[in-house]
């Protein structure tokens, strides 16, 4: 895979951790040929535990650093900085085109067929009044059960996917919607596929999942040009690179690539 330090036309991608993985799969499918950087900032993860002030600096400070590399567009790959943090990322680069991650209520609206959608987030983005908007805006009429998820993200980020801890976690947050008798249910973070099967299993085989970051990525493309920069991959993190790399084995299959420590500047 190419790699090529000077700064030049790229797509940032950033989360707080692994959990954007699965967006910037998607984006390196469809646009083989870009210059893609993705920061996970995982000293800070999970943002779900975080204020949502705290969100904001750390977005903040992270497109700073993607913008001063080469990003012409950023892809916030996290439900939670994007509910926090997009609008302010916005304001500030009033210029640059940013695209968000957030639940897809208007799919789910679409899929149901009792009308009883259930929606799987972090704490901060369960809470945020973005998502309220979201809801109201496209709920059309269906009821929406918004089950916050606390300690998720954190089994996830260490590794732990398959946990006897873990499995129980995602039993206990599930039973609400069950009990509600949902029949569509959103993941409403971009760590949670990385264990759809335990979401399955809780919710049942006649509840339909449905996930974000394809839709993401394909937003990506349409506001993307192409131009005639060189193909390469960097990725980054806050925390410990070679913690980040072997995710980058395990989730992606690249098994070459170099995880450089991003010096955070907070």
């Amino acid at each position: 895979m190419l790699t090529d330090p000077s700064p030049r036309r790229e797509i940032g991608i950033f989360d707080s951790g692994v959990g954007g993985f699965t967006v910037l799969r998607e984006l390196h499918a469809m646009l083989p040929t870009a210059r893609l950087r993705y920061l996970a900032d995982t000293a800070y993860a999970p943002y779900g535990n975080r204020t949502p002030d705290e969100i904001r600096a750390r977005s903040m400070a992270i497109s700073e650093h993607l913008i001063a590399q080469g990003a012409e567009l950023i892809v916030v790959a996290c439900n939670t900085a994007t509910a926090h943090a997009i609008e302010a990322l916005r304001a500030r680069w009033p210029a640059l085109p940013f695209v968000g991650t957030e639940p897809g209520i208007k799919p789910a609206v679409a899929a149901t067929r009792n009308g009883c959608i259930g929606l799987l987030a972090t704490p901060a983005t369960a809470a945020s009044a973005r998502l309220r908007a979201l809801i109201e805006r496209h709920a059309n009429g269906r009821e929406v059960i918004v089950q916050g998820c606390p300690g998720v993200v954190d089994h996830i980020e260490a590794g732990d996917l398959d946990s006897i801890e873990l499995r129980a976690l995602v039993e206990r947050h599930c039973e609400p919607l069950r009990a509600a008798r949902v029949d569509t249910a959103l993941l409403g973070c971009t760590h949670y596929p990385l264990i759809e099967p335990l979401w399955q299993a809780a919710l049942g085989p006649d509840v339909k999942l449905l996930r974000i970051e394809t839709a993401v990525a394909r937003r990506a493309v349409d506001l993307w040009t192409p131009g005639t920069e060189s193909p390469a991959l960097h990725v980054e993190t806050s925390g410990d690179p070679a913690t980040l790399r072997r995710w980058v084995e395990r989730v992606l299959g690249w098994h070459e690539l170099d995880v450089q420590r991003w010096p955070a500047g907070l």
